[in-house]
């Protein structure tokens, strides 16, 4: 799981580099209709000049861009990628390349259910921000006000937390965890226990200081969630986040459950340095930070209704997407939520999967890669190379791009 910044450092992921190629196996329509949204979507109005700007996506155009997905995956090693990308009036491009079963050679496609990794804290963060709504908490209540035991906790806001400038250690990152991680990635972690391996840490900075990105955070929002909601995170994402955005292919399992049809996973896990399937590892331990599924169309859907604030009331919107320096250049991160170069979203990873889910509100355009590993090409995260293919061809003037740094299970823990 991943925004891609931790206060200028990186902090090593559990994966090599992967040296297979993948033939491009294009399917699907270049030229499918827009996703159907919530009746009550909120969009941002566009400038007339920054919708021109942005192509029509014409036959032409999805061969520019068949082109640069595909030499991405030949360059990255990537066994097969989902791509869509639409606006109004300008059409859709949704294309799948290469294969979503390396030993069966089944073709990926748009169908497929992927794990999302990262993009899970959107919801969760939704989730504790429709609470806010409603009265039942505030952003700026102490953590120590819900949960007990956290460090410093008194001084961290859950708006601290939400905004990854808590300052507290990541359990992802911590030796132990990695161990125990690795050593059975079937095993299934509490959240309780994920704390234990932050919590055992000092603080790395005073609440608010720095920028940190951090999977400890979210497992507390989870938990608040559960706390103030009376309610499992899961059951309440879903009767809460999931159903009102209109998402009929999104789960957050809890267990290591996968529904079908679902595209195998590829990663490099460096306790043994093979190339693995880890399609059914237990994402347990990425809970309210990294364990949600879903798929190209309800990541469509999603990518406006997060970055336009249609589950939440104007002025809380408007607070989520108050961002905050991250140190890398043209990036900001709010709550549960990024600004890369105007692109308004999130990331994310597990082994085996990555996605980049974003949106242009001056375009009113919808970018969604979903891809089946996670394996670094030359320091960058494949995910990032289609996202930065993609936009340098339909928004020159908003290239997305986030310098590489994890926040995934290091085997050094720093």
């Amino acid at each position: 799981m991943r925004y891609s910044h931790t206060r200028g450092r990186r902090v090593c992921a559990a994966f090599a580099a992967l040296g297979v190629l993948a033939a491009p196996l294009g399917t699907g329509a270049a030229f499918a209709a827009e996703p159907p949204g919530p009746a009550a979507l909120v969009t941002t109005s566009p400038s007339p000049s920054a919708a021109s700007d942005f192509p029509e996506l014409t036959p032409a155009v999805a061969a520019r861009l068949d082109r640069a997905v595909q030499d991405v995956m030949k360059e990255a090693g990537v066994p097969g990628v989902t791509v869509g990308l639409s606006a109004p009036g300008k059409g859709a491009y949704i294309r799948s390349f290469g294969v979503a079963d390396k030993a069966t050679r089944q073709p990926m496609n748009p169908g497929l259910y992927m794990r999302i990794g990262s993009e899970t804290k959107t919801f969760t963060v939704t989730a504790l921000l429709e609470l806010a709504d409603r009265g039942k908490l505030s952003v700026d209540d102490p953590i120590s006000k819900y949960v007990d035991g956290v460090p410093n906790g008194d001084r961290i806001t859950l708006r601290n937390l939400a905004s990854m400038r808590s300052g507290l250690f990541n359990y992802s990152a911590d030796e132990g965890f990695y161990k125990a991680l690795t050593s059975d990635p079937y095993r299934p972690f509490t959240p309780r226990e994920l704390l234990a391996y932050s919590f055992k840490h000092p603080v790395q900075f005073q609440p608010g200081a720095e920028f940190d990105y951090c999977n400890t955070n979210l497992i507390l929002l989870g938990l608040v969630v559960e706390k103030v909601s009376g309610t499992p995170l899961d059951q309440f994402v879903r009767k809460n986040v999931i159903r009102p955005a209109g998402l009929r292919h999104t789960y957050f399992p809890t267990d290591a459950a996968f529904p079908s049809p679902h595209a195998h996973g590829y990663t490099v896990q460096t306790a043994s340095g093979e190339l693995q399937d880890s399609t059914d590892w237990n994402p347990s331990w990425g809970w309210a930070a990294g364990a949600m599924i879903s798929d190209l169309q309800d990541m469509r859907t999603w990518a406006r209704v997060v970055a336009t604030g249609t589950l939440l009331t104007p002025k809380t919107q408007a607070e989520r997407l108050k961002t905050y320096p991250t140190g890398l250049p043209g990036s900001g991160y709010g709550m549960g939520i990024f600004d890369v170069q105007g692109w308004i979203g999130h990331n994310g990873s597990l082994p085996g999967y990555e996605s980049l889910t974003i949106y242009l509100p001056e375009a009113r355009a919808t970018l969604v890669v979903l891809l089946n590993t996670d394996v670094l090409h030359d320091g960058n995260e494949p995910s990032t190379l289609f996202g930065r293919a993609v936009t340098r061809i339909v928004t020159p003037d908003h290239v997305f791009d986030i310098p590489v740094t994890r926040s995934e299970p290091s085997p050094s823990g720093s």
